[in-house]
């Protein structure tokens, strides 16, 4: 992960205190003299990478109350919420080679609710597919894909229970998305009404809710995982971790490789072969795979339309772009 440079910690800072004597024994055993650089990664305002000068020692700090986060109450449900689920999700077994979740080292309420996790290497999906956009060496994301989809399979298999899919929720996230569509201009009521006939459309489907909950990573997208040697997979962010369809996370991953591929070569349908492969290769570890495959494949659209609607709605989208999205979206709810 690549990060930018912010410059060094100052030792009165609190936070140097506590990276110094609660975090860095955990990860090399010493507490002795420490001086961190600072970087902030991902692009956000609110994930640090901290890297001791003398040991060479890093780890990342997460911080759920900032000055664009300054609700303390719902910080310290999502410092908790990810902190736990983590946790969860490594007691499965998913801690090490192929199915890697990073390592909570400690959370801090009173550091700006913030939550410290093990620094891992490794090339970012986002990354990985923009590379291959550009070199056109569509192998490299063939495989890639197949190691996500094999992680995902673990992730979401070792954690079903006895309950059944209550796809209530995921309509009502739906009307949240064309809520704030409307709110930006994005669309007119119009269209947003559309947009519910097709949400009660899918609601109809029986196969909607046929499936029994899994634990999702509930923000499947390219920034949340990252790839080492051959099978090799590690997550971030559990933050959105809940129960809900298996199909929540695959259909998220099969939109933003959608969005991904248009917004950069303009081309709709050249995701398509990527998307196919991959869920193709999250049903191989099924005992019917053709079974699951159609089954998945039937849920797919609506999760992909509405991971489409969730990228329109951000800031940093351009209005024409953004209507391309929208556009792109209402075709894939279509597909009933």
């Amino acid at each position: 992960m690549s990060g930018t440079y912010l410059g060094h910690l100052s030792e009165s800072d609190p936070l140097h205190g506590y990276l110094q004597h609660d975090i860095q024994p955990k990860v090399n055993g010493s507490s002795g003299n420490a001086d961190y650089l600072v970087f902030r990664l991902h692009g956000s305002n609110d994930v640090y990478l901290y890297e001791d000068r003398s040991t060479g020692a890093k780890v990342v700090g997460k911080f759920f109350l900032s000055p664009r986060k300054q609700d303390a109450e719902k910080a310290f449900v999502h410092l908790t919420r990810e902190f736990e689920s983590l946790h969860r999700m490594r007691d499965c077994g998913l801690k090490g080679y192929p199915h890697h979740v990073v390592c909570p080292l400690g959370r801090n309420p009173s550091l700006n609710a913030l939550l410290v996790t093990e620094y891992c290497e490794g090339e970012l999906l986002s990354t990985l597919i923009l590379s291959v956009i550009k070199s056109g060496d569509n192998l490299r994301l063939y495989e890639k894909l197949t190691a996500l989809a094999y992680f995902l399979s673990v992730f979401h298999n070792r954690t079903v229970n006895c309950m059944g899919v209550d796809f209530h929720q995921d309509c009502s996230y739906m009307d949240r998305l064309i809520v704030r569509l409307v709110k930006i201009n994005a669309m007119e009521w119009d269209e947003a009404h559309e947009l519910y006939w097709l949400r009660d459309e899918w609601r109809r489907r029986p196969r909607m809710w046929e499936d029994r909950q899994v634990t999702v990573h509930g923000d499947a997208t390219p920034e949340n995982f990252m790839f080492g040697d051959g099978l090799g997979v590690v997550a971030l962010d559990l933050e959105r971790s809940k129960c809900a369809d298996r199909v929540f996370d695959i259909g998220r991953i099969a939109g933003e490789l959608k969005h991904f591929f248009m917004q950069a070569t303009g081309n709709k349908h050249a995701a398509e072969p990527f998307i196919g492969h991959f869920l193709w290769e999250y049903a191989c570890h099924f005992r019917d795979r053709e079974v699951v495959f159609q089954s998945i494949c039937g849920r797919t659209p609506f999760y992909l339309g509405t991971t489409l609607l969730r990228i329109a709605r951000n800031s940093w989208i351009e209005p024409d772009y953004r209507r391309r999205l929208i556009n792109e979206a209402k075709k894939c709810l279509r597909i009933f």
